[in-house]
């Protein structure tokens, strides 16, 4: 389905820009540009991570640094870090982009088990997200 069949079926049919970027299908997600809050791109988002018994997202994967996506790091920040800025069409996280580049993250061969405590413990920690 395209965004175009998506948004004449959608069942959230506010005239606001709150009502029209509540709800949103994953996939229209990926992709999507990531800037601090000086408008300094941080990447892009790559992969939304639920938690399947909750139906909660728990982190969007971020693509960061490199050159066409050869040698960029992947971070995995928790959701509730993230805030969509509707009119610039961007998500806003509030991170220096020196942080990011010193953030604990992995390359797309290797993943983290983000089922594991202690890694989420460290990556609320490091973002100062709440659980």
């Amino acid at each position: 389905m395209n965004d175009e069949d998506r948004n004449t079926q959608s069942t959230n049919k506010g005239n606001d820009k709150e009502s029209e970027t509540r709800l949103m299908g994953a996939e229209r997600l990926v992709g999507n540009d990531v800037c601090n809050e000086n408008g300094e791109s941080l990447g892009n988002i790559k992969e939304i991570m639920l938690d399947t018994n909750t139906g909660n997202v728990c982190y969007a994967v971020l693509s960061f640094g490199g050159i066409l996506g050869i040698g960029s790091k992947l971070f995995a920040v928790p959701w509730n870090r993230l805030k969509l800025d509707a009119e610039r069409k961007y998500f806003v996280l509030n991170v220096d982009k020196d942080r990011l580049k010193n953030a604990p993250g992995f390359d797309k061969n290797h993943w983290p088990d983000m089922g594991d405590k202690s890694w989420e413990n460290q990556m609320h920690s490091y973002y100062a997200a709440t659980k």
